[in-house]
């Protein structure tokens, strides 16, 4: 092969960085997560929506805001021919306010409550359970301010979680308060900042410009000391934003749910106003460290941002589902409508190929699925495929039993076998 010739050797592709595939258990472990998420939220009240993959741009920079990481380096972002300036969403939260408004929502009986699954997409750095593309569970609950609605959410996303088998939960949680009472906060927060300026990382002096919130959330271990004598939210709320965060605490304490009151706790979406929270495992990791599973909050003028003519306040959670199906407590949910086939159907011969989808057919139409090699000839290659798979029993349809309108019934463990009518076999197989 010449030199010019090896340049032009193509090299498979890949899926891109931060992306995977999924298949197999991991993919039955996603459904049978989904699945158990949704029966929970059914229960409380919730009902499903799926909004676009791609959203207008601006349905994202108008209401997550500037000054985050997602807007400002995490957005998968690609203009139309058409001149359309899209976004793959990197949350569901502005797409589900954006149909509320879209459809006319408002005009129904209040709170609307949704729940909704599928992939969200970040151009983050790739790590242990943390994905470019990877999937939320969310729910919703759109027009209502009453502080019952806040605790219902985190109730819901509490029982989804130990649902599918995590142990030892805790809310963190702090209120930010409405409008009024964070101008008050932003102010005394910047000037607590301005005279710590040298000391913070040249990133947290950026969001001091854009977004002072962003800076309680900082990861680095210089901006987390200063933030401990940092000025906090809850001091600077007004009477009406101290009692809706006093009575969602009541409601906490009434459901036997474990809090602490994070004050360095914002989340990371400008949209946010009042509750927001965080729920965490304790000793998740094998230091005893903890992990953040979900989060979520209120957010009450994201309406207005995505163009509604009145505030709409509502409130949500999000799960990170690909967090969850990795941990050792997860309790491999089996989706309900997937059956591991116990039969494997053999076939030999032309005669009996043919007639072989007819027979599938008898079985699916009864409920018993199996698993097949159709495009196999030989007795011996589909032998061995069932043992490997270890299938209790095989099915064998030869040329004789097409001519007689029966097959062989082999248990695979024993060697026993038993010719039986097709128009019984449904039947029998479902006693054994």
């Amino acid at each position: 092969m010449s030199s010019k010739q090896k340049k032009e050797k193509k090299e498979p592709s890949t899926a891109p960085r931060g992306m995977r595939d999924i298949m197999n258990e991991a993919y039955y472990d996603f459904q049978g997560f989904f699945e158990k998420a949704q029966e929970v939220a059914i229960y409380y009240g919730f009902k499903p929506i799926e909004t676009p993959i791609l959203e207008h741009e601006d349905v994202f920079t108008t209401t997550i805001g500037e000054g985050t990481d997602i807007v400002d380096k995490e957005m998968y972002t690609l203009h139309t021919k058409g001149g359309d300036h899209l976004a793959l969403r990197p949350e569901h939260t502005a797409g589900t306010m954006r149909a509320y408004i879209e459809h006319g929502m408002q005009n129904q009986p209040q709170p609307v409550m949704f729940y909704h699954s599928g992939p969200v997409f970040r151009h983050d750095n790739p790590q242990a359970g943390r994905y470019r593309q990877f999937t939320q569970f969310d729910i919703d609950a759109l027009g209502s301010d009453k502080s019952v609605i806040d605790a219902l959410v985190i109730k819901a996303t509490m029982t989804i979680l130990e649902e599918a088998g995590a142990e030892n939960l805790t809310v963190d949680i702090n209120s930010i308060g409405d409008k009024e009472s964070r101008t008050v906060y932003i102010r005394e927060l910047t000037n607590y900042y301005k005279k710590h300026l040298s000391a913070l990382p040249a990133v947290d002096r950026e969001r001091l410009k854009t977004n002072p919130l962003r800076i309680l959330d900082s990861k680095d271990p210089k901006t987390i000391e200063i933030n401990e004598n940092a000025p906090d939210a809850i001091s600077h709320l007004s009477a009406p934003c101290k009692k809706h965060f006093k009575e969602v605490l009541e409601y906490l304490e009434e459901l036997g749910i474990p809090y602490q009151i994070n004050k360095c706790l914002v989340r990371g979406l400008s949209y946010y106003t009042h509750t927001v929270f965080e729920i965490i495992q304790q000793n998740a990791t094998e230091s005893g460290g903890s992990l953040t599973i979900a989060g979520g909050g209120r957010y009450d003028y994201l309406a207005r941002q995505l163009g509604a003519k009145k505030e709409i306040p509502a409130v949500g959670a999000s799960i990170g589902v690909d967090r969850v199906i990795i941990q050792p407590w997860f309790k491999k949910l089996a989706p309900r409508n997937v059956k591991k086939p116990k039969v494997y159907f053999i076939q030999l011969g032309m005669e009996a190929k043919l007639k072989s989808l007819n027979v599938i057919e008898i079985l699916r139409k009864a409920k018993v699925p199996i698993y097949q090699s159709l495009s196999k000839d030989t007795l011996s290659t589909q032998l061995a495929i069932a043992e490997k798979m270890q299938i209790p029993y095989t099915i064998i349809f030869g040329q004789k039993e097409a001519l007689e309108n029966s097959v062989i019934v082999r248990d695979m463990s024993t060697r026993s076998q038993k010719t039986v009518e097709i128009k019984k076999l449904s039947e029998y197989l479902k006693k054994l």
